[in-house]
């Protein structure tokens, strides 16, 4: 009797379930296709949404994907997932352990700003869709006064302590733009981060533009990825740094670095020092 033919063989069969691959003796097939007949003519972008939403993007939606994705694979080792990669190469782990270190600090903190921007963005499609004739710049008011009252006044994916204007967001939203003009995207999204940009500049009275977390959220928001899926593909993406950092600091050959060089104290603030009673 084969195992399959028995109730404990049935149920041990159906304890994992997929639709992403099938695997049999010399035979792999992801969402249905030979893998044969991707390799070489897919795309890791193009790969990537395959494997997450069933289906090949086409070759624009792809190129938007895969631009997203290169734009956020490194910010320098100031970056903690990054530095904490580093480190963790100086303490003589194998690199999957510096890797893995570095990935979960990717939070909501240092990690979730796409995410959340592209709850946000949502919101604000939500809101414009709810009442017909209400105006973009109508729409993000409402939804940026809900936000700064239950959440946070801080809106994610604008501003940026290092840059005047993210360069990455330019050149980003400049693909957008290209990408509404040729149908591959439909744009509302576009139009609600633009409008949420205009409405902080109102607010602030000075600019504070789209960072690459706003930027990519509007691609991520207008080739239709659930805003969970937005922050797996950021990580995604900044795992290419973290790789990067870390083999590069394990061919320095030092070890055990901190945050800090020795030679700058850290900030002591506990009980000056005291004698333990005798008694």
């Amino acid at each position: 009797m084969k195992h399959h033919d028995t109730d404990a063989g049935r149920a041990a069969e159906q304890w994992w379930k997929t639709a992403i691959i099938d695997i049999k003796p010399g035979h792999i097939n992801v969402r249905g296709y030979p893998i044969e007949q991707l390799i070489g003519r897919l795309s890791y972008a193009q790969m990537t949404w395959l494997m997450v939403r069933g289906e090949v993007p086409s070759a624009e939606q792809g190129a938007l994907l895969e631009a997203a994705l290169v734009a956020g694979v490194d910010h320098g080792p100031q970056a903690p997932s990054i530095s904490i990669a580093r480190m963790g190469a100086t303490c003589g782990v194998d690199i999957n352990n510096a890797m893995a270190s570095a990935i979960n600090v990717l939070g909501d903190v240092h990690g979730g700003a796409g995410q959340q921007c592209m709850e946000l963005y949502q919101a604000v499609v939500d809101e414009a869709a709810r009442a017909p004739g209400t105006e973009w710049g109508q729409a993000a008011r409402a939804v940026i006064d809900r936000h700064q009252a239950t959440v946070s006044k801080i809106v994610p994916g604008f501003g940026h302590r290092f840059h005047h204007r993210d360069p990455r967001s330019v050149r980003l939203l400049q693909m957008l733009d290209a990408g509404r003009a040729t149908g591959a995207i439909e744009g509302r999204y576009l139009d609600a981060a633009r409008a949420v940009e205009a409405e902080l500049e109102r607010r602030k009275g000075r600019p504070l533009p789209m960072n690459i977390d706003g930027a990519t959220a509007t691609i991520y928001c207008e080739l239709g990825f659930a805003p969970v899926v937005g922050r797996g593909l950021f990580i995604l993406s900044r795992s290419v740094g973290i790789l990067a950092h870390a083999y590069e600091q394990s061919q320095f050959g030092e070890r055990i670095k901190g945050p800090m060089p020795p030679s700058i104290p850290y900030t002591y603030t506990g009980h000056p020092e005291r004698d333990y009673p005798a008694t």
